[in-house]
């Protein structure tokens, strides 16, 4: 993706003002909201100003996929934990679920994401009436549409009904921008529409310097996981079970049962998922792109993983695993819920540390009688081999979407619809062969498979920014929800139900009197 397009839209801005020319003068380093979207090249900086927000960054910024999902979510779950290097106040109180309606961390998702979706409705609004070829006009909108409705998709599922804004405004009085707080199901209808018709026109692939960008099988795939998530809690809608079925086998290559001829299957090796080498490759689907050692691009996520002290490694610790009470384990965590044959145990995680400049190793051991010889684990998803001088550098992508989770949302939503089928087993198997891992073989009920697939997801997926989001929706054998009782289990005693919504952020109900509050709040 073109790194220098996003740099450019910050310096020419998007937030144009709507007040007529008052002066005669007009300063020659600003460009106007008239002067600009006029061609081809302004269009797709108007596009790629939409997908800055996924990954920029660097040290003093967060955005969703660069770090602020982490210090702004997956501390708040049942695998993580601020470590000695995240001071914050709002991040503490975040990771106990003592958080506030002015927590700025959950102030920041929300501004990010709104910021996003003001830009994506500014695209739509202006790149039809600009003159350039119409295929790449066609793909620019349906990329942003793609993009809508993922920040939507986030934005309801963190914050449950929210103003549905779909259009581009330029109010001159304040109170027009008052916008009432929209029913979720009507927010999943948008992201639903938007999703089908970016799927109707974006490309199967690219060719570079395109390859990252959205793609028809991203909007499908992504469609499959907004079904699941429908049909799953809180909404209950369980129709859309079937959907997600459907969806999926759109995507899924031949050999998994599906329909879909995008390419996409199972790297053969799980660390190839996420070292920067492999990036863009087979199993991604969609990703947030990373760039080593150009204009802060790189994800700044990894060196908050690693352990600070060590010689040649510029690691803070600022984010480590969630320990709680197992039996006599008093440092049981997520690390220990892998078999010792998983692969993905580690690829996840190292407890140690190689000093680039002195060769030595650099552990942190436990004080656990229960456990002789037991360390610290460390997250390891987002080290770049290629950038250890520099962690922050790291060019290892974020996936959004890839195709083992698409396995197992086809297992999951296959389950719930009609049991553990063979299909079910297929989906799931496949995942765990890679895993190292036996076959489930047939003869689960359905809430005993249920329970694989969720094992399954918070193995391969976690500190992907996925374990939140499934607290949320899971449910126990009975349909009730496993949130509370999830966090309560490692030590989370302040966990409530109210806390499976944000509050809305003070501020904004400040300054939109129709904003209403999340009970609880």
């Amino acid at each position: 993706m073109k790194i220098l397009s996003y740099i450019l839209i910050l310096i020419i801005g998007l937030s144009f003002s709507s007040c007529k020319k008052f002066l005669e003068e007009e300063p020659a380093s600003v460009i106007s909201e008239d002067q600009f979207y006029k061609t081809q090249d302004d269009a797709l900086n108007a596009v790629n100003a939409v997908y800055f927000f996924l990954n920029s960054g660097g040290s003093s910024v967060q955005t969703p996929y660069n770090t602020l999902f982490n210090t702004g979510m997956n501390m708040a779950g049942d695998d993580e934990d601020p470590g000695p290097g995240a001071t914050n106040p709002d991040v503490r109180s975040l990771s106990v679920l003592a958080h506030s309606s002015t927590n700025l961390r959950i102030y920041e998702i929300w501004q990010q994401h709104y910021a996003a979706i003001k830009r994506a409705n500014v695209a739509l609004a202006k790149i039809p009436n600009i003159d350039f070829d119409s295929s790449l006009k066609n793909r620019l909108l349906a990329e942003t549409k793609f993009l809508r409705a993922l920040y939507y998709f986030n934005l309801v599922r963190l914050y449950g009904d929210v103003p549905l804004v779909l259009s581009y405004e330029t109010y001159i009085d304040a109170n027009d921008y008052a916008i009432a707080r929209t029913p979720s199901t009507a927010v999943y209808a948008q992201i639903e529409k938007d999703l089908k018709e970016a799927a109707e026109v974006l490309p199967d692939r690219y060719a570079a310097p395109d390859i990252g960008r959205a793609t028809a099988g991203a909007a499908k795939a992504l469609l499959a996981k907004v079904y699941l998530t429908e049909a799953s809690l809180p909404l209950k809608l369980e129709d859309n079970y079937a959907n997600a079925v459907l969806t999926a086998e759109e995507v899924l290559s031949a050999q998994d049962g599906g329909t879909g001829n995008y390419g996409y299957d199972l790297f053969e090796n799980y660390a190839e998922v996420f070292l920067p080498d492999f990036k863009n490759g087979k199993e991604h689907i969609f990703s947030a792109q990373f760039k080593s050692n150009s204009l802060n691009q790189g994800n700044n996520e990894n060196p908050r993983a690693i352990l600070s002290g060590v010689p040649g490694l510029r690691g803070n610790y600022a984010h480590m695993v969630r320990y709680y009470k197992e039996g006599s384990d008093n440092f049981f965590s997520i690390y220990k819920l892998y078999k010792p044959s998983d692969k993905r145990r580690s690829v996840t995680f190292v407890t140690s540390f190689i000093s680039p400049t002195n060769g030595r190793q650099y552990a942190l051991p436990l004080n656990n009688p229960a456990v002789p010889g037991d360390s610290t684990p460390f997250f390891h998803k987002w080290w770049d081999p290629n950038s250890t001088a520099v962690p922050s550098e790291s060019a290892a992508n974020v996936p959004i979407i890839r195709y083992a989770e698409l396995l197992l949302i086809h297992a999951e939503a296959e389950n719930e619809q009609n049991g553990p089928t063979l299909k079910a087993y297929q989906s799931i198997n496949r995942v765990r062969r890679r895993a190292g891992l036996p076959d489930l073989t047939p003869g689960l009920t359905k809430d005993q498979f249920r329970d694989s697939v969720y094992l399954d997801r918070r193995l391969e997926l976690v500190y992907e920014y996925q374990r939140w989001f499934d607290l949320i929706r899971e449910k126990d054998a009975s349909g009730n929800s496993v949130f509370v009782k999830s966090l309560h289990k490692v030590g989370k005693t302040n966990a409530a139900e109210k806390h499976q919504l944000y509050p809305i952020p003070q501020s904004e109900i400040d300054n939109n009197h129709l904003l209403t509050q999340n009970p609880g709040f």
